[in-house]
């Protein structure tokens, strides 16, 4: 499994908006600037973010995006599958149909601890917890 290019600008967005949750909506260039994001990326990015109710697409002058979860609520995991879909490591894992030998294959059962591993990792960081750390990483711009 490898994060998309797509998966890491959804976290870099909504971890700008969990570390600045103090303020409702944030522009999209402003988001994409302070993150490295390209600003027409960063919009169908978003679109998928909104699809899947973790930001809002606010309209109009004063528009921007608005984070809906809570990042206490809100888990690396679920930012990651919103974007990339869920995480399989091996297609066997995906579809057992798809491998004659799943039933009897020893690395089959492999794929699937090291993909519930993984998905319990992500899942039990919260967004809250990393924009904690972010903020106080030296050499933050105070936006």
């Amino acid at each position: 499994m490898r994060l998309t290019r797509a998966g890491e600008y959804a976290i870099r967005c909504v971890l700008y908006l969990a570390t600045n949750r103090d303020r409702k909506v944030i522009g999209r260039k402003e988001i994409a600037e302070a993150m490295d994001i390209p600003a027409q990326f960063l919009g169908k990015v978003a679109q998928n973010l909104a699809r899947a109710g973790i930001i809002a697409i606010r309209q109009g002058a004063h528009g921007g995006y608005e984070l809906i979860s809570r990042p206490e609520d809100l888990s690396l995991l679920t930012v990651v599958e919103a974007i990339d879909g869920e995480i399989f490591l091996n297609d066997c894992v995906h579809r057992p149909e798809s491998c004659d030998r799943s039933a009897l294959c020893a690395v089959h059962r492999i794929w699937d601890k090291a993909r519930t591993q993984l998905r319990g990792t992500l899942d039990g960081i919260s967004l809250a917890s990393l924009a904690a750390c972010e903020s106080k990483q030296p050499g933050k711009r105070s936006e």
